[in-house]
């Protein structure tokens, strides 16, 4: 991440942003039906993570606890991290078999990747960075 004016740019590290999402994932985002924190509060490289989202109101997730598994490689957060969910999802985003979210469906996670890449589309069966 750069931050700057006037041409300047300062890079934020990674685990200075990852300490920052942390924070924001331990208190809980919005009204509280997503979290996520570490799995390993000793891991320095803060690359594996868990998550919970408790289905929204009047839609077909509505009362349900949703499971996930988030890691952040070496590249975050220029490249999104990779996201599986352990509880079983029907999201056409998500394969049914893996639980792993593929970001290609996900529009919000590509939108991601375009705007790293400065317009650049990247990832699976893409060009890169």
């Amino acid at each position: 991440m750069t931050l700057g004016s006037s041409g300047s740019s300062v890079v934020v590290p990674r685990n200075f942003r990852l300490l920052e999402e942390l924070e924001k994932g331990e208190k809980g985002i919005g009204d509280g039906t997503v979290s996520y924190g570490m799995d390993d509060g000793d891991d320095i490289y803060m690359r594996s993570w868990t998550g919970t989202i408790i289905g929204p109101y009047n839609t077909v997730h509505e009362g349900r606890i949703y499971q996930l598994k988030l890691f952040c490689d070496k590249d975050y957060p220029e490249k999104p991290p990779s996201v599986r969910f352990h509880s079983r999802i029907n999201m056409t985003c998500v394969n049914h078999e893996t639980g792993v979210v593929q970001f290609i469906v996900f529009h919000m996670l590509l939108a991601f990747y375009v705007l790293q890449c400065n317009g650049a589309v990247v990832g699976r069966g893409y060009t890169q960075c």
